[in-house]
Protein backbone atom coordinates (compact mmCIF):
# COMPACT_ATOMS: atom_id res chain seq x y z
CA UNK A 1 0.00 0.00 0.00
CA UNK A 2 1.78 3.28 -1.35
CA UNK A 3 2.06 6.31 1.28
CA UNK A 4 -0.22 8.15 -0.83
CA UNK A 5 -3.06 5.72 -0.70
CA UNK A 6 -2.44 5.58 3.28
CA UNK A 7 -2.61 9.36 3.60
CA UNK A 8 -5.89 9.04 1.91
CA UNK A 9 -7.28 6.80 3.80
CA UNK A 10 -6.39 7.98 6.89
CA UNK A 11 -8.66 11.32 7.18
CA UNK A 12 -11.32 8.53 5.17
CA UNK A 13 -11.17 6.58 7.98
CA UNK A 14 -11.19 8.83 11.06
CA UNK A 15 -14.50 10.38 9.66
CA UNK A 16 -15.79 7.12 9.42
CA UNK A 17 -14.87 6.20 12.94
CA UNK A 18 -16.18 9.55 14.23
CA UNK A 19 -19.33 9.44 12.92
CA UNK A 20 -19.81 5.52 14.34
CA UNK A 21 -18.73 7.37 17.64
CA UNK A 22 -21.42 9.97 17.43
CA UNK A 23 -24.28 7.49 16.44
CA UNK A 24 -23.26 5.11 19.36
CA UNK A 25 -23.50 8.46 21.90
CA UNK A 26 -26.45 9.13 20.39
CA UNK A 27 -28.14 6.38 20.85
CA UNK A 28 -26.10 6.15 24.54
CA UNK A 29 -27.59 9.76 25.13
CA UNK A 30 -31.58 8.09 24.32
CA UNK A 31 -31.47 9.73 20.86
CA UNK A 32 -32.23 8.13 17.17
CA UNK A 33 -28.98 8.12 15.58
CA UNK A 34 -30.64 7.62 12.46
CA UNK A 35 -33.12 9.94 13.04
CA UNK A 36 -30.11 12.56 13.92
CA UNK A 37 -27.97 11.65 10.60
CA UNK A 38 -31.32 11.87 8.64
CA UNK A 39 -31.43 15.85 10.05
CA UNK A 40 -27.96 16.42 9.67
CA UNK A 41 -28.09 15.27 6.04
CA UNK A 42 -31.38 17.41 5.47
CA UNK A 43 -29.68 20.40 7.12
CA UNK A 44 -26.92 20.14 4.82
CA UNK A 45 -28.07 18.85 1.51
CA UNK A 46 -32.13 18.85 1.80
CA UNK A 47 -32.50 21.99 -0.59
CA UNK A 48 -30.81 24.92 -2.58
CA UNK A 49 -31.31 26.90 0.42
CA UNK A 50 -29.52 24.72 2.71
CA UNK A 51 -26.53 24.08 0.08
CA UNK A 52 -26.04 27.53 -0.62
CA UNK A 53 -25.67 28.25 3.40
CA UNK A 54 -23.43 25.02 3.70
CA UNK A 55 -21.66 26.83 1.12
CA UNK A 56 -21.34 29.84 2.73
CA UNK A 57 -20.35 28.63 5.75
CA UNK A 58 -17.34 26.48 4.23
CA UNK A 59 -15.70 29.45 2.47
CA UNK A 60 -13.51 31.09 5.41
CA UNK A 61 -12.64 27.97 6.79
CA UNK A 62 -10.77 26.41 4.07
CA UNK A 63 -9.16 30.57 3.99
CA UNK A 64 -8.62 29.90 7.97
CA UNK A 65 -7.39 26.57 7.35
CA UNK A 66 -4.80 27.20 4.58
CA UNK A 67 -3.50 30.32 6.57
CA UNK A 68 -2.63 27.04 9.72
CA UNK A 69 -1.55 24.47 6.91
CA UNK A 70 0.57 27.62 5.28
CA UNK A 71 2.25 27.52 8.21
CA UNK A 72 2.91 24.22 9.48
CA UNK A 73 4.45 23.46 5.81
CA UNK A 74 7.45 26.06 6.33
CA UNK A 75 7.33 25.22 9.72
CA UNK A 76 5.56 27.77 11.88
CA UNK A 77 2.62 27.37 14.29
CA UNK A 78 0.28 30.27 13.03
CA UNK A 79 -2.02 29.93 16.48
CA UNK A 80 -2.48 33.96 15.62
CA UNK A 81 -4.96 33.51 12.77
CA UNK A 82 -7.56 34.57 14.51
CA UNK A 83 -6.43 37.86 14.99
CA UNK A 84 -5.52 37.93 11.64
CA UNK A 85 -8.61 37.35 10.15
CA UNK A 86 -10.33 39.78 12.66
CA UNK A 87 -7.88 42.60 11.35
CA UNK A 88 -8.84 41.93 7.98
CA UNK A 89 -12.13 42.06 8.52
CA UNK A 90 -12.57 45.32 9.65
CA UNK A 91 -10.02 46.48 6.99
CA UNK A 92 -12.44 44.92 4.23
CA UNK A 93 -15.24 46.34 5.78
CA UNK A 94 -13.34 49.85 5.89
CA UNK A 95 -12.58 50.29 2.38
CA UNK A 96 -15.86 48.25 1.38
CA UNK A 97 -18.10 51.46 2.65
CA UNK A 98 -15.44 54.33 3.14
CA UNK A 99 -14.17 54.53 -0.54
CA UNK A 100 -17.14 55.90 -2.90
CA UNK A 101 -17.49 55.83 -6.77
CA UNK A 102 -15.33 53.07 -7.77
CA UNK A 103 -16.43 50.36 -10.37
CA UNK A 104 -16.86 47.07 -9.15
CA UNK A 105 -13.69 45.22 -10.75
CA UNK A 106 -11.64 47.79 -8.90
CA UNK A 107 -13.54 48.42 -5.61
CA UNK A 108 -14.04 44.78 -4.66
CA UNK A 109 -10.24 43.51 -5.42
CA UNK A 110 -9.38 46.67 -3.29
CA UNK A 111 -11.25 45.64 -0.07
CA UNK A 112 -9.80 42.22 -0.19
CA UNK A 113 -6.48 43.63 -0.91
CA UNK A 114 -6.95 45.57 2.27
CA UNK A 115 -8.25 42.55 4.40
CA UNK A 116 -4.87 40.55 3.02
CA UNK A 117 -2.78 43.44 3.79
CA UNK A 118 -4.15 44.01 7.64
CA UNK A 119 -3.70 40.21 8.34
CA UNK A 120 -0.20 40.53 6.17
CA UNK A 121 1.14 42.73 8.91
CA UNK A 122 -0.65 41.47 12.01
CA UNK A 123 1.26 38.26 10.93
CA UNK A 124 4.74 40.04 10.39
CA UNK A 125 4.71 40.71 13.54
CA UNK A 126 4.70 37.00 14.88
CA UNK A 127 7.31 36.20 12.21
CA UNK A 128 9.49 39.46 12.88
CA UNK A 129 9.23 38.54 16.84
CA UNK A 130 10.03 35.09 15.98
CA UNK A 131 12.84 35.55 13.23
CA UNK A 132 14.62 38.48 14.98
CA UNK A 133 14.04 38.68 19.06
CA UNK A 134 13.65 34.58 18.59
CA UNK A 135 10.17 34.95 20.60
CA UNK A 136 7.80 31.85 19.95
CA UNK A 137 5.50 32.24 17.38
CA UNK A 138 2.61 30.43 19.41
CA UNK A 139 2.98 33.04 22.58
CA UNK A 140 3.08 35.89 20.43
CA UNK A 141 0.09 35.02 17.97
CA UNK A 142 -1.66 34.23 21.06
CA UNK A 143 -1.63 37.46 22.88
CA UNK A 144 -1.98 38.91 19.33
CA UNK A 145 -4.99 37.55 18.95
CA UNK A 146 -6.23 39.40 22.39
CA UNK A 147 -4.45 42.38 20.80
CA UNK A 148 -6.52 42.46 17.80
CA UNK A 149 -10.36 41.40 19.42
CA UNK A 150 -10.11 45.21 21.52
CA UNK A 151 -8.15 46.99 18.68
CA UNK A 152 -10.60 46.31 16.51
CA UNK A 153 -13.50 46.62 18.64
CA UNK A 154 -12.34 50.02 19.49
CA UNK A 155 -11.48 50.83 15.75
CA UNK A 156 -15.21 50.04 15.39
CA UNK A 157 -16.75 51.67 17.77
CA UNK A 158 -14.66 54.91 16.66
CA UNK A 159 -15.87 54.06 13.16
CA UNK A 160 -19.67 53.90 13.77
CA UNK A 161 -19.89 57.42 16.10
CA UNK A 162 -20.15 55.04 19.38
CA UNK A 163 -22.38 52.27 17.83
CA UNK A 164 -21.32 48.91 17.69
CA UNK A 165 -21.26 47.96 14.18
CA UNK A 166 -19.61 49.98 10.95
CA UNK A 167 -21.89 51.00 7.74
CA UNK A 168 -22.71 48.29 5.58
CA UNK A 169 -20.56 47.99 2.67
CA UNK A 170 -20.96 49.43 -0.58
CA UNK A 171 -23.27 47.46 -3.27
CA UNK A 172 -19.22 47.86 -5.59
CA UNK A 173 -17.41 45.96 -2.89
CA UNK A 174 -20.11 43.63 -1.90
CA UNK A 175 -19.20 39.20 -2.50
CA UNK A 176 -22.80 38.79 -2.70
CA UNK A 177 -24.54 38.06 -6.22
CA UNK A 178 -27.86 37.94 -6.62
CA UNK A 179 -28.23 35.34 -9.44
CA UNK A 180 -26.54 33.02 -6.41
CA UNK A 181 -28.93 34.10 -4.02
CA UNK A 182 -32.08 33.76 -6.27
CA UNK A 183 -30.26 30.30 -7.68
CA UNK A 184 -30.17 29.54 -3.73
CA UNK A 185 -33.38 30.24 -3.04
CA UNK A 186 -32.49 33.11 -1.43
CA UNK A 187 -29.40 31.98 1.05
CA UNK A 188 -26.43 33.82 1.94
CA UNK A 189 -24.39 32.16 -0.61
CA UNK A 190 -21.67 34.72 -2.00
CA UNK A 191 -19.10 34.93 -4.56
CA UNK A 192 -16.29 34.30 -1.80
CA UNK A 193 -15.95 30.63 -2.55
CA UNK A 194 -14.66 31.76 -6.03
CA UNK A 195 -11.96 33.54 -3.75
CA UNK A 196 -11.22 30.40 -1.61
CA UNK A 197 -10.61 27.95 -4.33
CA UNK A 198 -8.11 30.52 -5.94
CA UNK A 199 -6.50 30.69 -2.96
CA UNK A 200 -6.15 26.82 -2.84
CA UNK A 201 -4.55 26.46 -6.38
CA UNK A 202 -2.11 30.08 -5.09
CA UNK A 203 -1.08 27.96 -1.96
CA UNK A 204 -0.24 25.08 -3.97
CA UNK A 205 1.75 26.64 -6.97
CA UNK A 206 3.67 28.74 -4.45
CA UNK A 207 4.60 25.52 -2.19
CA UNK A 208 4.98 22.86 -5.30
CA UNK A 209 6.12 24.99 -8.04
CA UNK A 210 8.29 27.56 -7.14
CA UNK A 211 12.05 28.29 -5.69
CA UNK A 212 10.20 30.25 -2.94
CA UNK A 213 8.15 27.44 -1.93
CA UNK A 214 10.79 25.33 -1.82
CA UNK A 215 13.10 27.61 0.25
CA UNK A 216 10.20 28.50 2.80
CA UNK A 217 9.86 24.51 2.90
CA UNK A 218 13.57 23.81 3.56
CA UNK A 219 14.05 26.35 6.15
CA UNK A 220 10.62 24.87 7.94
CA UNK A 221 12.33 21.45 7.57
CA UNK A 222 15.61 22.07 8.64
CA UNK A 223 16.79 25.60 9.57
CA UNK A 224 20.34 24.78 9.99
CA UNK A 225 20.61 22.94 6.82
CA UNK A 226 18.32 25.74 4.83
CA UNK A 227 21.23 28.26 6.44
CA UNK A 228 24.46 26.24 5.87
CA UNK A 229 23.01 26.20 2.36
CA UNK A 230 22.97 29.70 1.56
CA UNK A 231 18.91 30.45 2.52
CA UNK A 232 18.49 33.48 4.38
CA UNK A 233 16.63 32.02 7.37
CA UNK A 234 15.22 34.63 9.04
CA UNK A 235 13.93 36.45 6.18
CA UNK A 236 11.76 33.23 5.39
CA UNK A 237 10.38 32.81 8.39
CA UNK A 238 9.14 36.47 8.24
CA UNK A 239 7.87 35.98 4.74
CA UNK A 240 6.24 32.63 6.05
CA UNK A 241 4.27 33.95 9.05
CA UNK A 242 3.03 37.44 6.41
CA UNK A 243 1.69 35.32 3.54
CA UNK A 244 0.02 32.73 6.20
CA UNK A 245 -1.82 36.32 7.65
CA UNK A 246 -2.73 36.83 4.07
CA UNK A 247 -5.05 33.55 3.62
CA UNK A 248 -6.09 34.57 7.39
CA UNK A 249 -7.08 38.14 6.44
CA UNK A 250 -9.06 37.12 3.18
CA UNK A 251 -11.15 34.66 5.58
CA UNK A 252 -11.61 38.08 7.35
CA UNK A 253 -12.98 39.40 4.22
CA UNK A 254 -15.66 36.78 3.33
CA UNK A 255 -17.12 37.47 6.77
CA UNK A 256 -16.87 41.82 5.92
CA UNK A 257 -17.91 41.64 2.33
CA UNK A 258 -20.09 38.57 2.16
CA UNK A 259 -22.15 37.21 4.75
CA UNK A 260 -22.51 40.00 7.06
CA UNK A 261 -21.85 42.99 5.08
CA UNK A 262 -19.87 44.73 8.01
CA UNK A 263 -18.10 44.45 11.10
CA UNK A 264 -19.18 44.22 13.95
CA UNK A 265 -17.82 44.51 17.85
CA UNK A 266 -17.39 41.49 19.25
CA UNK A 267 -17.19 40.03 22.83
CA UNK A 268 -14.88 37.03 22.15
CA UNK A 269 -13.15 35.68 19.31
CA UNK A 270 -15.53 34.57 16.15
CA UNK A 271 -13.17 31.04 16.14
CA UNK A 272 -13.07 30.52 12.68
CA UNK A 273 -9.23 30.97 13.08
CA UNK A 274 -9.23 28.49 15.43
CA UNK A 275 -11.07 25.90 13.63
CA UNK A 276 -8.77 26.95 10.71
CA UNK A 277 -6.64 24.54 13.12
CA UNK A 278 -8.38 21.88 12.65
CA UNK A 279 -9.26 22.40 9.36
CA UNK A 280 -5.15 22.41 8.60
CA UNK A 281 -5.19 18.84 10.51
CA UNK A 282 -7.94 16.90 8.32
CA UNK A 283 -6.77 18.03 5.72
CA UNK A 284 -3.00 17.08 6.46
CA UNK A 285 -1.89 20.70 5.48
CA UNK A 286 -2.44 19.64 1.77
CA UNK A 287 -4.14 22.68 -0.06
CA UNK A 288 -6.44 19.85 -1.79
CA UNK A 289 -6.53 18.18 1.57
CA UNK A 290 -7.42 21.33 3.13
CA UNK A 291 -10.19 22.06 0.89
CA UNK A 292 -11.87 19.22 1.86
CA UNK A 293 -11.36 19.42 5.52
CA UNK A 294 -12.82 22.83 5.65
CA UNK A 295 -16.23 21.10 3.40
CA UNK A 296 -16.17 18.44 6.46
CA UNK A 297 -16.02 21.16 9.17
CA UNK A 298 -18.31 23.54 7.50
CA UNK A 299 -20.67 21.62 6.68
CA UNK A 300 -21.25 19.40 10.03
CA UNK A 301 -21.17 22.99 11.88
CA UNK A 302 -23.82 24.22 9.58
CA UNK A 303 -25.89 20.59 9.60
CA UNK A 304 -25.90 20.77 13.22
CA UNK A 305 -28.32 23.53 13.05
CA UNK A 306 -31.39 21.19 11.85
CA UNK A 307 -30.64 18.67 14.40
CA UNK A 308 -32.69 20.04 17.16
CA UNK A 309 -35.87 20.81 15.09
CA UNK A 310 -36.02 18.05 13.22
CA UNK A 311 -34.51 15.07 15.23
CA UNK A 312 -34.86 16.81 18.92
CA UNK A 313 -31.06 15.93 19.28
CA UNK A 314 -29.08 19.20 20.43
CA UNK A 315 -26.18 20.14 18.03
CA UNK A 316 -23.72 20.14 20.62
CA UNK A 317 -23.81 16.53 19.67
CA UNK A 318 -22.02 17.54 15.73
CA UNK A 319 -18.92 19.43 18.17
CA UNK A 320 -18.27 15.77 19.95
CA UNK A 321 -18.65 14.01 16.59
CA UNK A 322 -15.84 16.58 14.72
CA UNK A 323 -13.67 16.69 18.22
CA UNK A 324 -13.51 13.03 17.91
CA UNK A 325 -12.97 12.84 14.07
CA UNK A 326 -10.42 15.51 14.92
CA UNK A 327 -8.56 12.91 17.68
CA UNK A 328 -8.64 10.01 15.24
CA UNK A 329 -6.89 12.21 12.60
CA UNK A 330 -4.58 13.09 15.65
CA UNK A 331 -3.68 9.76 15.95
CA UNK A 332 -3.56 8.80 12.28
CA UNK A 333 0.31 7.37 13.43
CA UNK A 334 -1.88 4.09 14.73
CA UNK A 335 -4.07 4.03 11.83
CA UNK A 336 -1.05 4.31 9.50
CA UNK A 337 0.65 1.49 11.22
CA UNK A 338 -2.44 -0.74 11.00
CA UNK A 339 -2.64 0.13 7.28
CA UNK A 340 0.93 -0.70 6.65
CA UNK A 341 0.70 -3.88 8.04
CA UNK A 342 -2.68 -4.85 6.55
CA UNK A 343 -1.29 -3.49 3.00
CA UNK A 344 2.30 -5.79 3.68
CA UNK A 345 -0.57 -8.95 4.81
CA UNK A 346 -2.46 -8.52 1.70
CA UNK A 347 1.34 -7.83 -0.55
CA UNK A 348 2.24 -11.15 1.29
CA UNK A 349 -0.60 -13.59 0.04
Amino acid sequence: MSNRTINILVPVISVILGLLVGGIIMVVSGYNAVDGYIALWNGIFGDAYSIGNTIRQITPYILSGLAVAFAFRTGLFNIGVEGQLLMGWVAAAYVGYAIEGLPRIIHLPLALLAAAAAGAFWAFIVGYLKAKLHVHEVIASIMLNYTALYVTNAVIRSLSDGGFKTPTVLESATLRNQWLREFTDNSSMHLGIIVAILMVFIMWFLLEKTTRGYELKAVGFNKNAAEYAGMNVKKNIILAMTISGVFAGLAGAMEALGTYQNASIKAAQSGIGFDGIAVALLGANNPIGVFFGASLFGSLKYGALNMPNAAGIPEEIVSIIIAVIIIFVASGYILRVGLEKFGKKKEGK
